[in-house]
């Protein structure tokens, strides 16, 4: 079974991290920790001014099974909306804790680690890429309305 667990699309994902590293100038930046492992993402975005992630970088210390998600969430979230992230999170949760099926659109290449629902004690190094995505769109997304905010006020 550990064998399975490591498929060589896992293996693909974990190796080939997408806009790995840091931004410059980011809007929202946030780090998430598995406590059991220690697996770490930080994760900065810029977003469009529809709220999409228009620019992405991360920085990425997990294992294998934790850059895999970072490789997916790398691959796809280009134009991602923090509402889409917000589904696929909840939906990979589902996937690892009560049989669901996973995550579908663009972040439905997490599903490649359903067999990750087997063993609790990867489940936080396997969310960390993801959870760190969402609480950065949140803060580019309050940033947003804060400076909206103060122009206007400004403006009056």
């Amino acid at each position: 079974m550990i064998d399975e667990l490591y498929s060589a699309r896992i293996l693909s994902l974990a190796a080939n991290l997408p806009h790995s590293g840091r931004l410059a100038a980011p809007q929202g930046t946030a780090e998430r920790v598995a406590k059991l492992c220690g697996s770490k993402a930080i994760v900065d975005v810029v977003l469009d001014a529809e709220g999409r992630i228009a620019d992405f970088a991360q920085d990425v210390k997990a294992c294998a099974l934790g850059q895999a998600a970072a490789g997916v969430v790398g691959e796809s979230v280009i134009g991602a909306t923090s509402q889409e992230i917000a589904d696929a999170r909840d939906a990979m949760l589902a996937m690892l804790k009560s049989g669901g099926e996973g995550p579908q659109g663009r972040f439905e290449g997490l599903r490649a680690l359903k067999l990750v629902a087997d063993y609790p004690a990867r489940h936080a190094s396997t969310m960390v890429a993801i959870e760190a995505t969402l609480d950065a769109v949140r803060q580019a997304s309050q940033r947003d309305t804060a400076d909206t905010r103060t122009s206007l006020a400004g403006a009056a």
